[in-house]
């Protein structure tokens, strides 16, 4: 299978564990370290379409940057969550993996079974 990309934060143990599971599957992923490389607007934007879910859930909150950023997911628009994903990468779940036009988080790591 090809195609495969894997957004990574290889400090996490959740990503680690997604991307051992695409490699037991004898896949060579592409591995996209999104804290050091961010989605574009646009990336972040198919990857939510593709994961059918809404931009605020797809932050995280209970990162320092969240709290210190004083979000409100009430009120917040998408393209603001967005922007501030960018910005703050550390706001994104994780792992996201996409393949053959879905994706999923990797949390639990058996979720990119559907997918693969």
């Amino acid at each position: 299978m090809s195609n495969v990309t894997i957004y990574h934060n290889p400090r996490c143990s959740k990503s680690r564990q997604t991307l051992q599971r695409i490699e037991d599957k004898n896949i060579t992923p592409e591995i996209i370290r999104y804290l050091e490389t961010p989605p574009s607007k646009a990336e972040l934007k198919k990857i939510l379409k593709l994961l059918g879910i809404s931009a605020k859930e797809l932050v995280r909150t209970g990162e320092a940057e969240y709290k210190a950023l004083a979000i409100d997911l009430e009120t917040a628009t998408e393209d603001q969550l967005i922007t501030a994903m960018i910005k703050h990468p550390k706001l994104i779940q994780r792992p996201i993996v996409t393949a053959n036009g879905k994706a999923v988080l990797g949390r639990p790591p058996e979720n990119v079974d559907e997918i693969l």
